[in-house]
């Protein structure tokens, strides 16, 4: 089975650029069916979709620039967000515009058909895949999982601390890893992304009592004030009144203890500061999950996900 990715992945490799080096090398990947990404220049004003294929310019008629244009399941936006981005297609064969100059044919929505075929019913509850964020929203972070097909990870399934939004986790293009959380009737695919970041007995493990962190205040309460030191890590401080959700801090570790998943912490200093959300830190990268448990054996509390 072709390995499926999200769009992008395959743009630079030695094999696609080999491709389009050529008319020559366009045919014979047009025989084969091969395919291929290329950058996506121009979108006209019927959504024909134009395509730098390098050796010639390419074209992908509307109707063939995503999967659902033709009967109306997908929106002309999917065709139209592609300007200066990759995108994959197979070559369907070869024409000549009104001044005679050759151009190639393309279909996307051919790539994406038989990635919905052949890949995406292998997934399942618990598959590990490779994703490409493709937009944020307030409720869940999108992502292509394959040729420009897109899947929600839902906000309280990015991490086990909480955020106000999923920029405060990702950006746009940021490659990650996801797990698949559930698979309806209709074959529509739901991920989560916070069971690949590590348990509670993980993240502690990266810590000391006694050390001062860099952390960052994800919300004050009348009780206390929540500090996240990892995604899947947070600690409770003690009430103050001059920070701030969203600011940084340095904190002070008093206590680790497993049995309660408690962190107790000390703010020393709390500040504004624009610094972009770090690179996922994964201790599951890939495989097939049953059950992924959070809890430390020894606490009262079981947190756990079964797949």
């Amino acid at each position: 089975m072709y390995d499926y990715k999200p769009e992008g992945w395959l743009i630079d490799t030695y094999e696609n650029r080999a491709a389009l080096k050529s008319q020559a090398a366009l045919h014979e990947a047009c025989q084969s069916s091969r395919i291929l990404e290329a950058r996506a220049i121009l979108c006209d004003s019927a959504h024909n979709l134009t395509v730098d294929l390098g050796c010639m310019r390419g074209v992908i008629p509307r109707e063939e620039g995503a999967w659902g244009l033709a009967d109306g399941t997908t929106r002309d936006i999917a065709v139209i967000s592609r300007v200066n981005k990759p995108v994959c297609f197979v070559v369907t064969g070869f024409e000549k515009d009104a001044s005679g100059d050759a151009y190639a044919l393309l279909s996307r929505r051919a790539v994406q058909q038989q990635c919905m075929e052949e890949y995406l019913p292998t997934l399942t509850p618990g598959t590990i895949l490779d994703a490409r964020v493709t937009h944020l929203e307030p409720f869940g972070c999108f992502v292509d999982i394959g040729c420009g097909i897109s899947s929600l990870i839902p906000i309280d399934a990015i991490s086990i601390s909480r955020i106000s939004h999923p920029k405060d986790r990702f950006r746009v293009s940021q490659d990650i890893k996801a797990v698949v959380r559930s698979v309806d009737e209709n074959g529509r695919i739901t991920l989560s992304h916070k069971e690949l970041l590590g348990t509670w007995e993980e993240n502690a493990a990266l810590f000391q009592n006694g050390q001062t962190v860099a952390g960052i205040i994800r919300s004050v309460e009348d009780y206390g004030v929540f500090v996240e030191l990892t995604p899947n890590l947070a600690g409770l401080a003690e009430p103050r009144d001059d920070v701030a959700a969203g600011q940084h801090a340095s904190v002070y570790i008093k206590s680790l203890i497993p049995e309660k998943m408690k962190v107790k912490l000390i703010i020393v200093d709390a500040f504004d500061a624009q610094y972009s959300p770090e690179k996922p830190r994964y201790f599951i990268e890939e495989g097939t999950l049953s059950r992924w448990q959070y809890s430390p054996d020894s606490a009262a509390k079981l947190v756990e996900t079964v797949f």
